[in-house]
């Protein structure tokens, strides 16, 4: 391995190889620790330069550099970006659209003695040639982007990511860098433990965005949330995204607006791949106003000049909000974001966002991989078990989730000797389990659209950073009186409680204070979610304000 680089290297490395005049803040800082050999964990807001703590200190560490990251749009843009650098090291990619003669290349620099970024989906590491080869390179740099997924407490789990710590493991654990716009302290605990980290440097940077206008606004009817909506749309004559709960919402905002004159476009993840492509490049050029879209738009996004950011429903979490509002005012210059919605559209986005495995699902497939001479792939399971694919890659990841079973480059195998009715009560229970971070996840959600006080206070210290009574940028500053003091949540706390301090109840356990408010907590519990406290009740050990979870 190269020697350790100085600070100064790195800099130097920033202007020859990559153009760049200065490194931003905590850019030098997690450069530094990676290339020192620690694991690092980087929560930088998107357009704040993650990419380039990879970029940097791969090209110093040199041999190969492993980059997992979730979508091939984005893998495309992140190997453009290095191209671009005339003496940056060579980048390829591996994933289902790689050609053969491009498979072949890739695999000749991976093995080759140069330099080099090598962009994964985490399914590729399913495939046992794909596996066994990068064990067998001189992978110095493991790189996870868009982190928050490792987590279950996150806003988009992915059970692909859930085995990454696994493939840590096997490459004999070189630094892992973890990469995320968002994450709370329990997501950054998550992605900690996911990915098996030692001794992490945490690189937290950017969180409060005072160039983007935080507004909320509830109403009784549907249908005047919707003209609402399109008014906000209507009325900016930048560059907007519209956010929608549903596929079919996506096509009907769409229609609508294209029929007020502005060029919109849907966008979700049942849209076939040349469309969606098609509208992320349409976008990217300017060549639409608004982009009409699920959750499933964003990873990726690299444009600029996002001027407004609408919501017509409430997300799933305060996570994914900040994420996609995020996407505004990558320029600085200023931007708004705005989420509508009535009361019941929390209960609605609590319903569809549950869901239990089926308990003959659950027993049919333990059934197959107890039966079974080895480890098998999703598809043989589900032949097995005459069962759809689709139906068993929740139980199956499930059965890994709680021990029951081990995932592998060669597929899932039976890791216990537990009874099909065993293995449906565990999986019971972990369904439970995700059913009260769901609850929680949305009752925080709930907390931010209802707060009486700075809503930025209340979006920051979810994040664990403390901040001013008043931001003067959202709309309950906008309506309040500005006599009120400008000190920290810490600051006015009379009983010493501030973000991060640990409490006791006796119900929950030790939990995290996660917000401060003059008659209130909200405070972390790791089995038991987020929850609302009175502060007379924590004292009590009666725990119960509100909408708690």
């Amino acid at each position: 391995m190269n020697a350790p680089a100085t600070a100064e290297q790195s800099a130097r490395t920033a202007r020859e190889v990559f153009g760049w005049d200065d490194l931003l803040p905590g850019q030098a800082e997690a450069i530094d620790a990676v290339i020192g050999g620690r694991d690092t964990l980087v929560v930088f807001p998107t357009g704040a330069g993650k990419s380039a703590v990879y970029q940097i200190a791969g090209c110093e560490l040199g041999g190969t550099t492993v980059v997992i990251s979730p979508l091939l749009a984005l893998q495309r843009d992140q190997i453009d970006s290095i191209d671009a650098a005339p003496d940056a090291p060579a980048a390829v990619a591996l994933n289902s659209r790689t050609r053969a003669a491009a498979r072949k290349a890739a695999w000749e620099a991976i093995e080759g003695e140069d330099a080099v970024y090598a962009f994964l989906a985490p399914e590729q590491l399913a495939n046992p040639e794909v596996f066994d080869r990068l064990v067998a390179a001189d992978v110095r740099l493991v790189v996870i982007d868009e982190a928050h997924c490792v987590s279950a407490w996150g806003h988009d789990f992915r059970p692909d990511y859930a085995r990454l710590g696994d493939m840590i493991d096997a490459l004999g654990h070189p630094p892992v860098l973890a990469l995320t716009a968002t994450a709370s302290g329990p997501v950054r605990d998550d992605i900690v433990a996911g990915l098996r980290m030692r001794d992490p440097h945490l690189e937290v940077r950017g969180m409060d965005r005072p160039e983007i206008h935080l507004a909320v606004r509830r109403h009784e009817e549907d249908d005047e949330k919707r003209r609402a909506v399109v008014d906000d749309v209507l009325g900016e004559e930048g560059a907007v995204l519209l956010y929608v709960a549903t596929r079919k919402e996506t096509d009907a905002y769409a229609a609508e607006l294209v029929e007020h004159g502005r060029r919109a476009a849907a966008y979700h993840g049942g849209m076939a791949q040349k469309r969606r492509d098609e509208v992320h490049a349409a976008w990217s050029a300017g060549e639409l106003d608004v982009v009409v879209a699920t959750s499933a738009f964003g990873m990726g996004v690299d444009k600029p000049d996002v001027r407004l950011v609408v919501h017509a429903d409430v997300t799933e979490s305060l996570d994914s909000y900040a994420q996609e509002i995020g996407r505004a005012a990558r320029d600085g210059q200023p931007a708004r974001a705005i989420l509508h919605y009535r009361a019941e559209d929390f209960s609605l986005r609590s319903f569809f966002a549950g869901g239990h495995s089926r308990k003959a699902d659950v027993a049919g497939v333990w059934d197959v991989l107890r039966s079974a001479d080895g480890p098998l792939r999703a598809k043989a399971v589900a032949e097995k078990g005459g069962r759809s694919t689709r139906a068993i890659g929740r139980v199956l990841n499930q059965l890994v989730a709680t021990g029951l079973a081990a995932a592998g480059a060669d597929g899932v195998r039976a890791a216990s000797d537990a009874t099909a009715g065993d293995a449906v009560s565990t999986v019971r229970e972990r369904d439970e389990a995700d059913e009260r971070i769901r609850t929680s996840r949305i009752e925080i959600m709930r907390g931010y659209a209802e707060t009486v006080h700075c809503r930025r206070r209340a979006l920051l210290e979810y994040f664990g950073v403390d901040s001013p009574a008043r931001c003067e940028s959202c709309d309950r500053c906008d309506a309040t009186d500005a006599a009120d003091t400008d000190t920290s949540a810490a600051e006015r706390d009379e009983d010493g409680l501030s973000i991060d301090a640990t409490v006791e109840h006796e119900e929950f356990g030790s939990g995290t204070v996660m917000g401060v408010e003059d008659d209130r907590l909200t405070v972390f519990f790791p089995d038991h979610g987020y929850k609302v406290l009175a502060r007379s009740a924590l004292k009590r050990g009666i725990l119960e304000l509100g909408h708690a979870a």
